[in-house]
């Protein structure tokens, strides 16, 4: 068994791994919520080293390590990877919700136990829409919601604001 190591990053660490891996980008872009941003955050490109999703994610792992977690749940697409990365280095089960019919829900024979304290994991929190549905599909599965974990915040649209009374954990506000 293998045992992780904090490793400290600072802000500009993390953005220099985001260049390295051209996952940092400039310019006009349309987002899929239909809002306008000046720069984007293509966190599959990152996600795509093992070795730096390790040390990006580890910023984030550091902020609920010593929560009682029991499950770490991704929406997909954006989640997959990151959930599954906070949960190897939590060593906590990790699944995913997906989509059916326009409404998200977890499939795939996944479960949630009554009560089972959870963390929501996104690559990049924009309108908040993903991670709220997420939210309410586990919460009728009788999950509670402890807190909400991204890769990275775009502060300009405001998606946090949508996840007020929640406990918010992220690698990088941008």
């Amino acid at each position: 068994m293998k045992i992780w190591e904090d490793i400290v990053m600072s802000k500009v660490d993390v953005v220099e791994i985001l260049k390295k891996s051209d996952a940092l980008l400039e310019g006009h872009f349309l987002l899929s919520s239909g809002k306008h941003s000046n720069r984007y955050v293509q966190c599959a490109k990152v996600l795509r080293f093992p070795k730096y999703a390790e040390q990006v994610l580890s910023t984030v792992v550091d902020q609920i390590k010593d929560l009682d977690i029991d499950l770490v749940v991704g929406p997909a697409m954006g989640g997959v990877i990151v959930s599954y990365e906070l949960g190897r280095q939590l060593n906590k089960e990790t699944v995913f919700t997906e989509r059916k019919d326009g409404v998200m829900e977890l499939r795939r024979g996944f479960e949630v136990k009554p009560g089972a304290k959870i963390i929501i994991a996104e690559d990049v929190v924009t309108t908040g829409k993903s991670t709220i549905e997420t939210k309410e599909a586990l919460e009728k599965l009788g999950g509670e919601v402890i807190g909400i974990a991204f890769l990275i915040e775009l502060e300009e649209l405001k998606g946090r604001d949508k996840l007020e009374g929640y406990n918010i954990y992220s690698m990088l506000k941008y």
